[in-house]
């Protein structure tokens, strides 16, 4: 998946990838996957959920709004069925805190108005 994921960037995109201390995050291929893309890598504090709050917050509603939902024939399953979330997490669901706008919505009318 890692690599699927550097596949799909644009050239010269360098997004941070932030993370907990996984060991799947610390791996030397992982590291190196990175590090020969010139991406850079950030960790949480070991054991501090509050350093990546946002994250947090989003896991737990996939697992708990799709995840816990639904049994997976099969990997490609149910990676089509977190590509669906993200979708819907990012530019259909609102939030009341947003003015009722996605997050996508509330980026794009913000960068209109700056």
């Amino acid at each position: 998946m890692l690599n699927k994921g550097l596949e799909s960037l644009a050239e010269g995109e360098k997004p941070l990838l932030h993370s907990d201390q996984g060991w799947h995050y610390r791996i030397k291929s992982y590291q190196s996957a990175l590090a020969d893309r010139g991406l850079v890598q950030s960790m949480s504090r070991k054991g501090n959920c509050l350093d990546n709050a946002v994250m947090e917050n989003f896991f737990g509603h996939l697992k708990e709004e799709m995840y816990y939902r639904r049994d997976y024939r099969n990997v490609e399953e149910l990676e089509n069925a977190v590509n669906e979330y993200i979708t819907y997490w990012n530019q259909k669901r609102i939030k009341l805190s947003l003015g009722g706008l996605s997050p996508v919505e509330y980026r794009t009318e913000h960068q209109k108005a700056g």
